[in-house]
């Protein structure tokens, strides 16, 4: 979808600058026109000659190009674009963004920018944990632009932080996620993801295998798609980099089903993917429960139904879609939940598909519905989640 679009790059000074050739090459083969714009501090890390020879456009870096009294407009630039991209981006590039210190060409472009504004975090993972850098980033965002969350990493401490810049290909597929069509564009999507856990005392628990990645995937796919996302997750170790998810995390069915109950009445569809306890111990151990005997006995007793629920709430204009993991009768049970819950579809898998279902990037899924049955190849859960938007899109 970047065919004809034309971005502005601007690399400043990192050790990432050289991966900017990368993010060139990239756009370039997806048919972007790309326009690069470089801090003096950014040609220290790669020469504006590279550049210049990827993008066949001179590289843009001072306010005068010569003393003759030509000059770089970066009124221009901002209208000229349809997208401008820096990558990497310094904590002292943030920092001069957020504040409005347009002290080279790259900030006062970015300060004249008509397009939409992309930023690619690149730095120290302490600098970027900084509550300095997090308050800039957050006044960023709250100006609209969109932040492409850098990797993850760990802090001098020991802690997990994130400062390194995301890989070029995920850079530029962001983009390309930017403007494909949104046919989902004005829809609210809630989605509710991955497992529950039943605190039996303050250390144990009663949960499920489920990873939460086939509910992350379909809440991606609704979100490139243009639809505002309500993610649902319970406790999984699943990061979520598209942008307009609204992520809410719990831990329990209770929990779960509360948010839930809460959200559903905004939202166009609901698409119940998490794998939720049916069952909780009636009561929980104040203190951890100390072996005594051969045997130990826990009173069970009825989950709250999350799907049961929303099916009585649902309206004419909503849309519920659930999933049915079976182990035998796959589809009789699948078709009982889809009458007994009120859903419009329903997504079946089953664990005897070896490499699919829980913990694993692969599932194989049938869609039941009402008007019949459809029967997909097994593929990584990111297709399998295009699938089945598919599905949701035509019925919206």
């Amino acid at each position: 979808m970047l065919k004809g679009k034309k971005i502005v790059l601007g690399i400043t000074g990192s050790i990432a600058a050289y991966k900017s050739c990368l993010i060139i090459r990239e756009l370039i083969k997806r048919g972007a026109e790309v326009q690069v714009v470089i801090t003096p501090a950014g040609k220290e890390f790669i020469t504006p000659i590279t550049l210049s020879a990827l993008t066949q456009k001179p590289v843009v870096s001072e306010f005068f190009s010569q003393r003759d009294g030509t000059w770089h407009s970066h009124v221009k630039l901002g209208l000229w674009a349809d997208a401008m991209l820096i990558a990497p981006c310094t904590a002292a590039t943030v920092g001069k963004m957020a504040t409005g210190v347009a002290d080279n060409m790259l900030v006062t472009t970015y300060l004249s920018m008509k397009a939409p504004v992309f930023i690619a975090p690149a730095m120290d993972l302490d600098m970027y944990a900084h509550p300095t850098t997090q308050q800039n980033m957050e006044r960023l965002r709250s100006f609209g632009n969109h932040i492409i969350e850098p990797q993850s990493g760990f802090l001098a401490s020991g802690l997990e932080g994130k400062g390194r810049m995301e890989e070029p290909a995920k850079i530029v597929d962001v983009l390309d996620a930017f403007f494909e069509p949104k046919d989902l564009q004005g829809k609210h999507i809630l989605i509710t993801a991955g497992p529950t856990y039943e605190k039996i005392d303050p250390v144990r628990y009663i949960g499920n295998y489920s990873s939460g990645k086939m509910g992350f995937a379909l809440a991606e796919e609704c979100a490139r798609r243009g639809a505002e996302v309500t993610l649902i997750a319970g406790p999984v170790n699943v990061q979520c980099s598209t942008l307009n998810v609204q992520r809410i995390d719990v831990e329990s069915c209770r929990q779960m089903y509360e948010a839930a109950v809460e959200a559903f009445p905004s939202c166009h569809a609901a698409i119940l993917c998490a794998a939720v306890a049916d069952f909780r111990p009636a009561e929980v151990a104040a203190q951890k429960i100390k072996r005594v005997g051969e045997d130990m006995h826990i009173h069970l007793v009825p989950n709250p139904d999350i799907a049961a629920q929303l099916g009585q709430m649902k309206r004419e204009d909503q849309l519920l879609v659930g999933f049915a993991l079976e182990t035998n009768d796959e589809e009789a049970n699948a078709q009982k939940k889809l009458q007994k819950k009120n859903l419009d579809f329903i997504v079946l898998n089953s664990l005897r598909n070896e490499g699919t279902c829980f913990r694993s990037d692969q599932n194989q899924i049938s869609i039941i519905a009402a008007t019949g049955r459809k029967d997909y190849e097994k593929k990584p859960k990111t297709q399998v989640a295009s699938d089945i938007i598919d599905e949701l899109s035509q019925r919206l």
